[in-house]
């Protein structure tokens, strides 16, 4: 029960001022009185010996902002722990298994790793839930679920069963609908139609009749060069222009699946619990940190893109499904998650959970940022 406490204390969120006083603690050696430090001089001497650790990710080498979370998090740990626990990152291009982060730090092939955990949903269809479903929460909200609304205990509950602790690793906030080599004007057009879709949203598109698959993003652009698939969702502005998707399918559709897409940090759960105390908690700032900062810079990285759009790519023509669409999508989304959840309790219980939440802070949104910025919208 102790250790369960610890946990939990760990992974709620730490303000500026906590931050700050959990550093300076861990500064001067964590719970130690300061009369006993100075009573013990020796053994701050001793030369602690580096603990090493590896970090699968999904990504690629290089890779921009998602990869970057990564290394700022990797570095942060270096630094706060004064050198004494040290990641190494090994991108998609050594391990060659980006999907198969989960079942490398499950293995304690690697002591930690990150993805998204709507790419899990073969395995365990309750992962989906902690990236982000189809017309679900906004990042605000969802983070507010996770860090106060129990998300993290759930999250929890479904990741033990794995032997891997899972934490928030990084929001790219609302997605676009995705890139299409020809318009989408009526549910006939997805008839038979081959896309990239993964998650939840991939079976609602299933149900409309799409072709759904899933490939790593290394490979995204050959395929849609080379036909393998006719249409395609990635992010957005953030890291769509980059990889090039406007050349070949213009057609740029506004988001419907993935509002709050939450990226995560997977650390092997026995590896984890032998760490020093003030190494778990060294970690666990980092990865919150990694996982905000990764937030705020896709947000920005999307800004400046969207800005960019009608001037250096006039090509690109941005849509939005029609209501006829989206209300075929909505009514598909809501009879497959009745049907999972028939099926499995620990699905139902998450959604009960995020249905519950939502009301209740869409709410509040409604009132706040989206009444202002209906009034405010130049």
């Amino acid at each position: 029960r102790k250790a369960m406490k610890q946990m939990k204390h760990a992974m709620k969120p730490l303000t500026g001022l906590a931050v700050l006083l959990s550093l300076l603690a861990l500064g001067a050696c964590g719970e130690k009185p300061q009369q006993q430090q100075a009573a013990a001089p020796a053994e701050s001497q001793v030369e602690k010996e580096t603990i090493v650790w590896k970090l699968a990710q999904t990504w690629g080498t290089g890779f921009p902002i998602f990869g970057d979370a990564v290394i700022n998090m990797a570095d942060m740990v270096k630094e706060m722990s004064g050198g004494e626990l040290e990641i190494r990152i090994d991108s998609s291009n050594k391990h060659k298994a980006a999907f198969g982060v989960l079942d490398m730090v499950k293995a304690g092939q690697y002591e930690m790793g990150h993805s998204a955990s709507y790419y899990w949903k073969g395995k365990d269809a309750s992962t989906m839930f902690f990236s982000t479903m189809p017309f679900g929460m906004i990042a605000p909200e969802q983070y507010a679920w996770f860090y106060y609304g129990g998300g993290m205990e759930l999250m929890k509950k479904v990741y033990d069963k794995h032997g891997v602790y899972s934490f928030p690793g990084g929001n790219t906030s609302n997605q676009m609908g995705g890139w299409f080599r020809k318009e989408i004007n009526t549910l006939e057009d997805f008839k038979g139609l081959k896309m990239r879709i993964p998650g939840f949203a991939g079976e609602v598109l299933s149900k409309l009749g799409v072709v759904v698959t899933n490939i790593p993003p290394g490979e995204l652009y050959t395929a849609l060069d080379r036909g393998t698939i006719d249409a395609l969702e990635w992010v957005g502005p953030s890291l769509d222009l980059n990889m090039g998707f406007q050349k070949i399918a213009p057609y740029y559709y506004t988001g419907w699946h993935e509002p709050a897409t939450e990226l995560q940090f997977m650390v092997n759960q026995k590896k984890f619990d032998e760490l020093p105390k003030h190494l778990q908690k060294i970690l666990t700032i980092a990865m919150q940190f990694a996982a905000y900062d990764m937030y705020a810079r896709s947000y920005h990285e999307s800004a400046v893109n969207w800005a960019s759009i009608e001037k250096e790519y006039p090509n690109v023509k941005i849509r939005t499904f029609s209501p006829e669409i989206i209300a075929a999508m909505k009514k598909a989304n809501d009879e497959l998650l009745e049907a999972t959840a028939a099926k499995d309790a620990t699905f139902k219980e998450i959604w009960e959970s995020q249905k519950a939440y939502m009301k209740k802070a869409r709410k509040w949104t409604a009132i706040s940022d989206f009444a202002y910025l209906k009034d405010n919208l130049e």
